[in-house]
This record gives C-alpha cells, structure tokens and sequence, in this order.
C-alpha cells in the first residue's frame, strides 16, 4: 500500500464550524471527518472496490481521536489491497453481534417480550392467565435457558408434568409455539421446539355438561337455600340459570353494568369468552334477586365481592363447591350445566335455535352467516328469559311437571 500523508490537525477539526448542509474534511487515503448541520463530527473512508464507489463509516470525533481514527484506517485499507470490502465486512460483524446477542437472550425475556408484542389486543383476563401459566410452569423449568438451546424434549418434560389436564398441557405447549413463532420472525431462531409435539398429549373426548330435566331442576331450586350458603352465593346460582351467563361472567360483574330500572344488564367486550359485548335482558324475577342483593353489595363494585376481601369478586371455586355437595338427586351437576339446562328448556317449549344462541352469547361458526346475520331478536330474547323465570317459578311451586305455552 502506498503511504498516506494525513493532513488534518486536530485544531482544524476543532473549528470546524456546522453548515445548513452537512461537508467533509479531506485528511488523506479516503479518510475524511465530516461535519454535520447538527455539529456533530464522525470519520469515514471513501474508496473504490472492483469498480464501485463505497463508504465505511469509521466512528465519531471525538471518541475516535485523530490517531486511532488513521490507525483504523489502515486497518481499512488493507482490507481494501486485498480485495475485500470494509462496508461488508462491518455489516457481517454487525449481524454476528446479532446472533450472539440472540444466543443470550433467555426465555424468560423473550417470552415477556412476546407478551408485550402481540397480547396488546386481548383481554386483561386473557393475559394473565398465560402470564400464570408461564410463571407457574414454563419458566421454572425453561426460563433461564438460552433462547436458541430450548430443546423438544425441554417442552415434553413441561407438558408431561400437566398430563393429568391435558387441556392445559396443550394450552401452554401452544403458548411455547407462539413464542418460538414470534422469535422466528424476528430472526432469532431457526426451529421452533413445541411445533413437533402437536397431539403428544392426548386429549380426552369433550366431556358435555350434564343438564337437568324440568323434575330434577325443581329440585334443585328447592334444595338451594338448604344447603347453608350465603345469600349471595344462593342469589349467584339463582342469576347463573335466569341470565344462561357464563359463570365467569356473572361473578366478575360490576353494578355500573346493570339498569335494574330498565331490567338490562350489558356485558363489556373484554368479560364476554367471545370478545363482543352482550347484553342480558332480565326476567322480573332477575330484577327481584339483584335488587335483594343491591342491599347487601350494592356499595362496592362488584356485585358478588369476596366475603373475606371485598375488593374481588367471588372466585369460582366457590360455586363449584356449591354444586358439588348439592344433594337434590343428581351428582354430576355443575355451574355450567345451567345454561344447557336453561338452553333445552328453552328449545323444548319452542323458542328457536337462533334464539336461543343469542342467549348463550355463542358466536355463529359459519362465517358467510356471520358476516350477514345482525338479527339481535331483542324481543324474542326478552320473552324468552321471562317464560324460563315463570316456568322454574311454576314447577317449584307445585312440585311436577306443568304444562305452560310459550306466548
């Protein structure tokens, strides 16, 4: 290589004042330093390469001081002589700095990262159940692991550990999928570990709640208050069957929600399983139960707070427990099983399918009718939810089977 003779001086750099447009300071060999509108000062070398004209950005002034800067640009140069190109060569170091970034990045902060990234749109509850599931049993096992090293065995040994619900297990091996998914696209791993175990864990056949005949479910209204719960765990049961509400639903629901005095109770987006908002219109008999209620609870928020922490609402637990030491006859009856019950009631007195699904808050699987279905039956709905107050009223009251019509 033949030698440079530098000819900047650092007092040259120094006064060197900024213009509206940024200009250079030739130093010599491709070096030069140059000077931006913002003041700043940053070394770069210009040279040529199997006929192209290129540029390498070499570092700030003046963290890079005159020596190094020509020192650095030697380095360059050299490169240059024997026919390789410094730009690439920096952006080849750059992307190796990458990988070995990636290589540290854990689990644990990437999954956190994903969660950030791409939960952003779904619900509060949504969330914080995955976050659960990835505190509880991911991250003690993988979370401290590199990324990249995360092994499909790594992901069996998790889901086998919840083989006992295997509804679970395969709900944390697809969490792991989406995680590694979301990491493929950023480019920080090739292969994704939970994709290969899809159907590892076997998955019993859906188990359908079991619902009550019209004899068993006047029964089970005259057995409520004799089991010694609170008023307001016998009022949650009462409100589950007459509003055909999840149980989630009812019991995380919040006073503001409800106008008693226009028997309507309107669930937001983000309470409701299918992400759209529902609106319950209540029976007289519903209105009745919330206004007894209203007494007890109606000074917090919740309608069915926690009677150890007022500032929850009632876990679920609660009503499960509720059920399981019902005895009225029917031993597998659980929370559940009352929007079934409620549903066949419902169908066998002749209100319609379409109805009856509005009631449910259950979203239409054919998405041609979906997209062109906005009947809200409002009405229909409305009368539908007064007849099953009135008939459960009736069938109580006398003890059998009666017959009442739909109107």
């Amino acid at each position: 290589m033949r030698h440079v003779n530098y000819s900047l001086k650092p007092a040259t750099i120094d006064n060197a004042k900024s213009r509206e447009k940024a200009y250079a300071l030739t130093d010599g060999g491709g070096l030069q330093i140059e000077i931006l509108p913002s003041g700043g000062k940053t070394w770069r070398f210009k040279y040529h390469l199997n006929g192209k004209r290129e540029k390498v950005t070499i570092g700030a002034y003046p963290a890079f001081t005159i020596k190094q800067a020509r020192d650095r640009h030697e380095e360059l140069r050299a490169l240059v002589a024997r026919g390789q190109s410094p730009a690439k060569a920096k952006r080849a170091a750059a992307t190796e700095q990458k990988l070995v970034e990636a290589r540290r990045l854990t689990f644990r902060s990437f999954a956190q990262r994903w969660v950030d990234e791409t939960l952003f749109y779904r619900s509060g509850g949504y969330v914080a159940q995955t976050v659960r599931w990835l505190d509880a049993y991911v991250y003690p096992a993988i979370g401290d692991m590199p990324l990249d090293e995360v092994l499909p065995r790594d992901v069996l040994a998790i889901i086998k550990a919840r083989a006992d619900t295997a509804v679970t297990a395969e709900r944390i091996r697809v969490i792991v999928q989406q995680i590694y998914n979301h990491a493929i696209r950023n480019l920080l791993v090739t292969t994704n570990p939970a994709q290969p175990l899809r159907g590892a864990i076997a998955r019993a056949p859906v188990e359908h709640h079991r619902h009550l005949s019209e004899k068993e479910l006047a029964a089970f209204w005259r057995k409520l208050e004799d089991q010694g719960a609170h008023f307001t765990t016998i009022s949650a049961t009462r409100l589950l069957m007459l509003t055909m509400t999840r149980k989630s639903e009812l019991l995380r629901s919040k006073w503001p929600e409800f106008d008693l005095d226009a028997a309507q109770w309107d669930i937001p987006a983000e309470r409701m399983k299918m992400g759209k908002a529902h609106r319950v219109f209540l029976s007289r008999q519903a209105v009745d139960i919330l206004r007894q209620v209203h007494e007890f609870t109606g000074h917090g928020q919740y309608v069915f707070p926690s009677i150890f922490r007022g500032s929850v609402p009632i876990g679920d637990v609660t009503l499960n427990h509720f059920f399981k030491r019902m005895d009225f006859g029917v031993s597998d009856f659980s929370p559940h099983g009352t929007r079934g019950t409620a549903a066949t009631l419902l169908r066998e007195h002749g209100f319609g399918r379409d109805v009856v699904e509005l009631l449910l808050a259950h979203s239409e699987k054919n998405a041609t009718v979906a997209a062109y279905s906005h009947m809200e039956l409002a009405a229909d709905r409305k009368r539908a939810l007064q007849f099953l107050a009135d008939r459960i009223e009736q069938l109580v009251a006398v003890g059998n089977v009666v017959t009442l019509r739909a109107a």
